[in-house]
């Protein structure tokens, strides 16, 4: 499974939300500068030597200058002279070479080091922001910030940036060189390039805005693929396939239209970029072989002003293409402190408190909870709930839909963190617990099983990062931690898959039916050894058989362990020593299943609503009866007859 690198422990981190709106376009990538401060060296090489490739590149010219002037204008110039100038252009043009295969090397490797360190560190925060984050966050958003926006900002740190500071310098001091050659040829070509300066101005106010919304919606459309792909099998049984194309399409034209405009900017800029220099060099010509005409400026000189000219025409219509790079960076980048500097409300606190003897007693005190963007108007989902579930106690969390069971449990690992009150393990706040001491503690099965694309082992002894090595002792150990967990979630298939234990799943444990994908999550939070153990309905896909022998061997497991469960059949109450009764986010009731069918009607009537649920959605047999009801007359039988 992948974690965190601890390389990243020393990542910048943000405290405030800091979105980039109002920022220059250097500003906001300035914000770099800690990622990018190890490869720096790096790429000030870089720069040096492509600038030094620029300056070689603009001598050309010099040496053009005397072989005309003097040998070729000359008769009395020797052969030599002329081998001389050859060997000479042949060199600089070779020192040219070596000097930007330099810069490649200097650049390309810095670069994707400061891309990975980018990545990591992404990662390392999405792992750290809570759960309300990904609620409000697609997933394809998040992907196309890890992937595409990245990869984006590598190549402008490789690329981009150094050749658009070194082609800013070339221009500087090929204009310098052309005041050199004449300085009313080289003034009129000042003069007639300022429309570039006007049309990028211009260029990167719009152009922001544009790539703005393009990379946007590149998220939206990932996050569109990634829905169809995993909701295929409901697009395909409902034949909704179609629909889901023309959405697709629908969102893939208006990423088109967007690159379109994108493109019209651009190709406006490239008309100036093309335009202005060609008419430049028409007027300067003219203008020049006049002045040669006058006396005022040699054929050598001329020559050599055009040269220069000619060296600096690429670096002036690369500023259109590095202009839109930087500006699609300056994008990325914002797109990437969007995620970097989202405050995380749910952290460590700065002097975290220790469980020296843990027992497992979980206490809820007045716990409120709401979501932080609910309306005033609505009422609290935890509403000042205070319960005790005593050390090594199972208790069951019972109420109809929306009562606030699921969220309750969420609240103890600090998915979420309560609004009001407290949740206490051991007396200990969980908010006062390292998040890594808490969650060690802790261990949750979700009613929906998520597995990893990774083997079986893997996904079950994920919360047991301690058996994951190559020594013989560990392998041992982990063995066996393995086969008690899947012989307790009743997951033994697991070793009859084609790899057995080292299979990989498939993504989200899709390859799987929901029943064993169910059974590798209890697996796995059997596997985890905590001191309390939360379970949101985690047996709702088996059968009234399976979940009998699983529900016999957690009776065991649990001996000792404090659990939380929250139940949707009557068969899961079973497991409870004692029942909590929710009903709006309260506990009305608190006592032994026998109990509270004896003296409370609204749980008579919830046991009552979970039995039909039941009954419903149970397979029947050939007459009619459901497997739960065929199971329970047989009990029932077998009671009689004892």
């Amino acid at each position: 499974m992948s974690a965190p690198s601890s390389e990243t422990a020393d990542r910048p981190t943000n405290t405030t939300h800091d979105t980039g709106e109002g920022l220059s376009t250097f500003a906001s990538i300035a914000r770099l500068y800690p990622y990018l401060r190890p490869a720096l060296s790096r790429i000030v090489l870089g720069m040096v030597a492509a600038l030094l490739a620029s300056v070689v590149s603009l001598a050309i010219p010099f040496v053009l200058q005397r072989l005309v002037d003097g040998t070729l204008l000359h008769r009395g110039g020797s052969r030599s002279e002329v081998v001389v100038a050859a060997a000479a252009i042949l060199g600089l043009g070779v020192a040219e070479a070596v000097l930007i295969s330099l810069r490649r090397w200097f650049v390309l490797t810095p670069g994707t080091k400061v891309e990975a360190t980018l990545r990591n560190g992404l990662y390392a925060k999405l792992q750290q922001l809570p759960v309300a984050f990904h609620d409000r966050w697609p997933s394809g958003q998040l992907l196309s910030r890890a992937v595409s926006d990245l990869n984006l900002i590598r190549r402008w740190l490789s690329f981009g940036l150094v050749l658009f500071v070194v082609n800013i310098v070339t221009i500087v001091v090929g204009f310098g060189v052309l005041f050199y050659y004449h300085w009313l040829l080289a003034l009129v070509m000042v003069v007639l390039s300022i429309p570039l300066w006007v049309a990028g101005f211009f260029f990167e106010r719009k152009y922001h805005v544009v790539a703005r919304r393009s990379q946007d919606q590149q998220g939206d459309l990932a996050t569109a693929v990634e829905e169809s792909v995993h909701g295929i099998r409901v697009l395909k049984a409902f034949g909704r396939g179609s629909h889901a194309l023309k959405g697709f399409r629908a969102q893939a034209e208006q990423l088109r239209g967007t690159e379109l405009e994108k493109a019209r900017a651009v190709a406006g800029l490239w008309l100036w970029l093309l335009m202005v220099p060609d008419v430049a060099f028409a007027v300067c010509l003219g203008l020049g072989v006049w002045l040669v005409s006058q006396d005022q400026l040699t054929v050598g000189q001329l020559l050599a002003f055009f040269a220069t000219a000619t060296v600096l025409r690429f670096p002036i219509e690369s500023i259109g293409f590095l202009l839109s790079m930087t500006f699609d960076t300056r994008t990325a980048v914002d797109r990437f402190f969007d995620v970097m500097s989202t405050p995380n409300p749910i952290d460590d606190p700065t002097a975290p408190r220790h469980i020296e003897q843990p027992r497992g007693e979980l206490v809820f005190d007045d716990v409120h909870f709401r979501y932080e963007d609910a309306p005033e108007r609505f009422p609290d989902l935890v509403d000042g709930i205070d319960l005790t579930v005593r050390p090594g106690e199972t208790m069951a969390l019972v109420g109809l839909t929306g009562s606030g069971k699921s969220t309750l449990t969420s609240l103890v690992p600090r998915l979420y963190d309560v609004t009001g009150g407290a949740i206490r393990i051991d007396g200990v706040d969980v908010r006062e617990l390292t998040l890594e001491e808490l969650r060690a503690r802790v261990a949750m099965a979700f009613e929906d099983a998520t597995l990893f694309s990774t083997s079986v082992r893997d996904n079950v002894l994920l919360g047991r990062p301690e058996l994951f090595g190559d020594d013989p002792a560990t392998k041992k150990a982990a063995d066996a931690q393995l086969a008690e967990a899947l012989e307790v979630a009743q997951a033994a298939f697991a070793y009859d898959l084609p790899e057995g234990v080292e299979t990989k799943v498939g993504e989200e444990g899709l390859s799987l039916s929901g029943g064993q994908r169910q059974r590798l999550a209890l697996a796995r939070a059997v596997a985890a050894k905590p001191s309390v153990l939360v379970l949101d309905d985690p047996l709702s896909a088996l059968d009234v058989d399976t979940e009998a022998r699983v529900t016999e061997r957690l009776h065991k497991v649990l001996d000792g362990t404090t659990a939380l469960i929250v139940a949707h059949r009557p068969s899961t109450v079973t497991l409870a020593d004692r029942v909590a009764l929710l009903q709006d986010g309260r506990v009305t009731d608190v006592g032994t299943h026998s109990e509270l069918l004896a003296r409370n009607e609204h749980y008579r009537f919830v046991i009552s609503s979970l039995e039909d649920e039941e009954r419903q959605a149970a397979p029947r047999d050939t007459e009619g009866v459901s497997r739960n009801e065929r199971a329970r007359m047989e009990n029932m039988e077998e009671e009689v007859d004892a």
